[in-house]
């Protein structure tokens, strides 16, 4: 696979002031951005069956979680991104993958990303055994997941399954106070109108799009925390981040700024994965 760090970032023309938080993050050399970091992806990922069948992934990002399911040896790869510079990551991340094998041995992944909404991809009816998508539904509006989680059920053939990785808050009976303080504090900090839902809210959401529920999980919300870093990023990437933090000042502060509201929150937020499936027919 071709080696994606020197590739323009998304909002790369913007100054670290006006930057979304995951953008930030990944400027200055964090590559796992997921909210329960490295560990709830595998969890997630392992209860999502993916060797032989044809997955589509909403939102990629910079590929980790694509390299994670090339590397199960799927069927075929499709990507769908709004943004062209992920879309130029991806494609060239899954160029020339007769190298990939699963369990099943050595074949060559039609894989491909193409640029399009979630909500929209333009991608075939029932062309799908397998929906991912990470960190994307939280930073839409109600009327904006229900859409990208109906085109998932669109996609996917009976029995298939749509796996995501999201911001949750806790409890399910947290007051809606408070609910608000936290997504008005996520704007600001880190510049996208995030709206996470409760584990409740969020399988109640799922479920009456049609899907059930096969599984769900969670890890904590540390994704500033040292600990959480060394494990997600190793200490040579640890070390990079810090040298990009400490090196620009403006970048510190926004960096800062978002661990405080993090921290504030730490009992509300959570990172939380589900595998729902489309009934058999």
């Amino acid at each position: 696979m071709t080696d994606n760090n020197a590739l323009p970032l998304p909002q790369s023309d913007r100054d670290p002031a006006h930057l979304q938080g995951h953008w930030l993050l990944a400027r200055i050399g964090k590559r796992v951005l997921r909210p329960g970091g490295k560990k709830l992806t595998e969890r997630m990922l392992a209860h999502t069956e993916i060797e032989g069948k044809d997955v589509v992934e909403f939102a990629p990002g910079l590929g980790l979680t694509t390299r994670a399911i090339l590397a199960q040896g799927p069927k075929s790869y499709r990507g769908v991104d709004r943004d062209p510079q992920v879309v130029d990551i991806i494609t060239r991340l899954t160029a020339g993958q007769s190298g990939q094998s699963g369990q099943s041995g050595q074949h060559i992944i039609p894989a491909s990303c193409v640029l399009r909404d979630a909500a929209d991809t333009g991608l075939n009816t029932d062309s799908a055994d397998v929906v991912i998508g990470e960190a994307m539904l939280t930073m839409q509006s109600d009327r904006g997941k229900r859409a990208i989680i109906d085109e998932a059920f669109r996609l996917l053939r009976a029995g298939g399954t749509y796996s995501i990785h999201e911001l949750g808050l806790q409890p399910d009976d947290l007051d809606d106070s408070v609910k608000e303080e936290i997504r008005k504090a996520l704007a600001r900090s880190i510049k996208v109108n995030a709206r996470p839902l409760t584990e409740a809210e969020w399988r109640e959401l799922l479920e009456s799009a049609g899907f059930e529920v096969l599984w769900s999980g969670r890890e904590p919300m540390a994704l500033l925390d040292m600990r959480r870093n060394i494990a997600d990023e190793g200490i040579g990437g640890v070390l990079r981040i810090m040298h990009n933090v400490l090196g620009n000042k403006d970048i510190r502060a926004r960096v800062l700024d978002m661990k405080s509201t993090f921290d504030k929150y730490r009992d509300e937020l959570t990172g939380i994965a589900f595998v729902v499936r489309k009934p058999k027919a």
